[in-house]
């Protein structure tokens, strides 16, 4: 392991720098589901879930927007849910004309960089569709509002870094669609590269590691990603396809591969283990740079839960 590997695998707190760091996401709805019956299978991994003590989960703990209902945010944004313990979306967009662009103000209120902090903040305030007209057409508009965005975020994370001595910083923003990104790579780049990089260089200046999380198809810019100063990508492999990250990641970039939760629910424990098999056999190596976490909803199976568990608990020492 080179020393960049073992600098970075100090900063991200590592319990066992001789596996690969292997973690499972249970989304609230899952846990509200499953309750006792998940907390066993929790309590029988303790390398993925820690010193857990039974009894200690709230069933019912859940983010502000995993809530049934609706709540504004800071922007304007009315977000909406119907399925407590999932994630809400936005149902209505404060920004829906070019004309309301440019009399619109950022917030006073700094509610920080959450998940969607630049791209998805663009849908939630113009809608996808008049958002894909802006980048079609590419109005004034278009680079005032990203302008606006991207000001507000540069405030919010110069609070971060000020209040924030975490030497990896973690930034989400869903910049794909399931086969394809939203715009093209070239208009990406463009309008939301020089965004990112801006954000992402003024981390390095402080001395941080970028980690970036990102659903969808988004292995055409990665290396654009790699450029802006992203350390760690956490892409989904279903929506990129193992062979094209190996093509842009493996030796280039630390990934943390988000396995295939589109087929968890519906394929069998042998399938999930050949899965994570292949995960680490072609993205995987001896030097290092690769994590893995699987994202079980409540569509999953207590028994395919357990077999991801079990999967990921053999293969983190796969190259050990």
């Amino acid at each position: 392991m080179n020393d960049y590997m073992k600098n970075f695998m100090k900063a991200m707190k590592f319990q066992h720098p001789d596996r690969i760091p292997v973690r499972v996401s249970l989304l609230p709805a899952t846990w509200m589901k499953y309750r006792e019956e998940l907390e066993d299978i929790v309590l029988r991994h303790p390398l993925l879930f820690g010193k857990y003590k039974k009894g200690s989960y709230d069933y019912n703990r859940k983010p502000k927007t995993y809530n049934q209902g609706q709540h504004v945010d800071a922007w304007g944004c009315v977000w909406t849910n119907i399925h407590d313990g999932m994630e809400a979306i936005v149902t209505y967009h404060p920004v829906p004309t070019r004309e309301a662009v440019r009399s619109l103000k950022a917030p006073d209120i700094d509610m920080g960089m959450p998940h969607g902090f630049m791209y998805l903040r663009l849908v939630d305030l113009r809608g996808f569709e008049e958002l894909m007209l802006d980048f079609a057409e590419e109005p004034p508009e278009l680079q005032m509002l990203i302008d606006i965005v991207l000001e507000y975020n540069m405030r919010q994370l110069e609070i971060l870094l000020k209040n924030n001595d975490d030497q990896v910083l973690y930034f989400g923003d869903d910049l794909g669609m399931q086969n394809s990104l939203p715009i093209s790579p070239e208009k990406w780049r463009k309008y939301l590269k020089p965004c990112y990089y801006r954000i992402y260089q003024r981390c390095h200046e402080a001395g941080r590691y970028v980690y970036m999380h990102s659903d969808g198809c988004i292995y055409p810019i990665i290396p654009d990603l790699i450029e802006c100063g992203v350390n760690v990508i956490n892409p989904q492999v279903r929506a990129n396809g193992i062979d094209n990250l190996v093509k842009v990641c493996k030796g280039k970039v630390c990934v943390d591969a988000d396995l295939d939760r589109q087929m968890f629910p519906f394929c069998t424990p042998g399938d999930i283990d050949e899965h994570v098999r292949e995960v680490v056999e072609k993205l995987g190596s001896p030097e290092g740079g690769l994590m893995l976490v699987a994202e079980c909803g409540p569509d999953v199976p207590l028994e395919n839960i357990e077999a991801i568990c079990t999967s990921l608990e053999k293969y983190s020492l796969y190259f050990s």
